[in-house]
């Protein structure tokens, strides 16, 4: 059958058959063959011992095969596939524990466990009935209606493992499909355990969102759910719209959710699409009402890029270089909008060309993802402006090299040259250098910088050393 065409198939079959027990492939491998995505990962129930099914195929295949003995699972790697092998089995928990208690089970007993009806789907690895589809919470039917829905009761689902809430949310975003009502109803009622799952594992799950072609299909569920709240209350902040006589703002979470999408057609980054989501997280500490001019939200990239840190800390996200990438974006993502409404001076793109360094055509385009005006007018207008700053940078980088510059002149330089040690006159000199060449007073070469430091340096009264 062609389903089951992977040459290890025969493999396995050949072994539980001389071992008498059945198999079942099930679960995701399944599911992606009938929405023709690639899976390379197949997991394999056994009514008994999947681990020594694992054991034997190892022998016949010459394979190493790894034992998970607290779990009950073992994994064989043939070639460019990974099949995990385990036990069919039934689980209970309690409510105070995500730790179930696990006894052997039926192949319905171990597909009752599973989170959603597309996920519970299983093909038959034996002789007699090779490639039979088991389907009995409907699966299958759940796959031509786009629904993710439980196989049993949404809130002993959700119940027992949290993270299925975000597993669902994840599946719509990835996949288009819809939550059936009774099952997104059990997230609502369940969100707050949410608050018991470990920050790495949602934060897996998170990031798969992040990925989807539109991640706004995902947010906008967990912020509708009220799983949002738990995890990035941040951004929940983020929504409504507050009036005040004719004054009103926009709803700053629907704009980001906007944008997100908008640079989610444009880009795969996953770090640049976190800082098209953070971009304006800083808009609910700054805002202001003034009757004259309505809302504001001054300084808001400056505030936001200060609390980028502390939400990667918290959600166990990388504290290095992506994080201060995101950090960047989030503090410099005005800077090009102000220099499109404006005049676009020399110095101003030097400036932006300095502190953006290689990042520059990044934040470019998460500031083009953030033109989400519906008058089309003014969109034009704004990546008109916006391509009149790229040919601009373009200009001043092949003449001037101002990206990622270093000042010609040094602070060892100066020491040296005036034979005095370190001291904050070192760094008012380089601050004059470095302003005079983004300025354009001088060019970025070693004798202006120089004849500068020298001019710099008379007016404070520093002598060259003989």
């Amino acid at each position: 059958m062609k389903p089951l065409k992977h040459p290890i198939f025969k493999h396995i079959t050949r072994v539980v058959d001389r071992l008498g027990v059945e198999a079942y492939a099930v679960g995701g491998y399944v599911r992606d063959y009938y929405l023709h995505r690639p899976s390379s990962d197949i997991d394999v129930v056994v009514v008994g011992s999947g681990v020594a099914v694992a054991e034997e195929l190892a022998k016949e295949l010459n394979a190493k095969v790894t034992i998970f003995k607290t779990y009950g699972t073992a994994m064989l790697r043939w070639h460019d596939t990974e099949v995990e092998f385990v036990g069919a089995r039934r689980e209970s928990y309690t409510p105070e524990s995500r730790n179930p208690h696990v006894e052997p089970g039926t192949l319905e007993d171990d597909q009752r466990r599973r989170d959603f009806t597309i996920n519970a789907m299983a093909w038959s690895l034996n002789g007699e009935t090779f490639g039979e589809l088991v389907d009995p919470f409907g699966g299958m039917e759940d796959l031509e209606d786009c629904i993710i829905r439980t196989p049993c009761e949404p809130d002993k689902t959700f119940s027992d493992d949290p993270l299925r809430m975000m597993r669902a949310v994840r599946f719509a975003s990835q996949l288009g499909f819809d939550i059936d009502e009774e099952t997104y109803d059990g997230i609502c009622r369940q969100a707050e355990r949410i608050k018991i799952i470990t920050k790495e594992r949602i934060i897996v799950e998170l990031n798969k969102i992040m990925e989807s072609p539109v991640p706004s299909i995902g947010l906008n569920l967990m912020r509708s759910t009220g799983l949002l709240k738990y995890i990035l209350p941040e951004l929940d902040n983020m929504a409504g719209v507050e009036r005040r006589g004719k004054h009103g703002h926009k709803d700053n979470f629907e704009h980001t959710m906007k944008v997100l999408d908008n640079l989610a057609h444009r880009s795969n980054d996953l770090w640049l699409r976190w800082a098209a989501l953070l971009h304006d997280i800083g808009k609910p500490a700054t805002k202001s009402y003034d009757a004259r001019q309505g809302w504001t939200f001054h300084q808001h990239e400056a505030v936001g890029s200060k609390m980028v840190p502390q939400i990667f800390r918290r959600m166990r996200l990388p504290l290095n270089d992506p994080m201060r990438f995101v950090q960047k974006m989030v503090f410099l993502h005005m800077r090009p909008i102000v220099l499109s409404e404006d005049m676009v001076t020399d110095s101003a793109v030097r400036r932006l060309l300095f502190e953006a360094g290689d990042d520059i055509d990044k934040l470019m385009t998460l500031c083009e993802a953030d033109i989400t005006s519906g008058n089309d007018n003014k969109v034009r207008l704004f990546l008109k402006n916006f391509e009149l700053v790229r040919s601009k940078m373009r200009d001043l980088e092949e003449r001037d090299r101002v990206r990622n510059f270093q000042p010609p002149i040094t602070g060892d330089i100066i020491m040296k040259t005036y034979d005095i040690p370190p001291s904050n006159v070192i760094g008012e000199i380089k601050e004059v250098i470095k302003n005079a060449i983004l300025d354009g007073v001088i060019p970025n070469d070693y004798d202006a910088a120089y004849a500068l430091m020298e001019e710099e340096a008379a007016k404070r009264g520093l002598m060259p050393r003989k």
